[in-house]
């Protein structure tokens, strides 16, 4: 008798060792995906703030008069300028390409953009809680497992 525990016992316990060793692992994998939708979560973010910051500006923007305004040169430095009253806007739709829209248009085209930022982000949400719950449960089995275990090794 060199361990005390009966084999049958002891392969039992190596099986849950496994177990809770595969668990670990797909707990890690969730992890990172969770990570992964955190981090497009954040790009999304940005990306509504800054359509947002566009809506406002050009609902604020007038078509009849000159407007003096700050334009960023970069690393947080601005010009003093003057923008002429708008009546066409450039819109970047990707790929190299912008089309010429009128103020009302390019607003319906920023505004549809939120919508779909907004989507993305409520998709995203739902995502990163199903993430969440699922790690939560694999780190409850993995904790009842390791109960488990300790309990028939004191019984052993």
């Amino acid at each position: 008798m060199s361990s005390g525990i009966d084999p049958a016992k002891q392969q039992q316990l190596a099986a849950m060792e496994q177990r809770i060793n595969e668990m670990v692992q797909q707990s890690r994998v969730l992890e990172a995906y969770m990570n992964d939708i955190m981090s497009r979560q954040m790009t999304v973010t940005r990306l509504m703030e800054e359509a947002r910051l566009a809506s406002s500006t050009l609902q604020n923007i007038s078509s009849d008069s000159d407007v003096e305004t700050l334009m960023p040169v970069g690393i947080g430095v601005y010009v003093k300028t003057n923008v002429p009253p708008i009546k066409k806007l450039l819109v970047n739709l990707g790929s190299g390409v912008a089309v010429e829209k009128n103020r009302n248009d390019a607003l319906n085209y920023v505004e549809a953009r939120i919508k779909e930022y907004e989507v993305a982000a409520r998709q995203l949400e739902a995502q990163r809680q199903e993430m969440e719950m699922r790690m939560e449960q694999i780190q409850a089995q993995i904790n009842q497992m390791l109960r488990t275990a300790r309990a028939q090794q004191r019984q052993g």
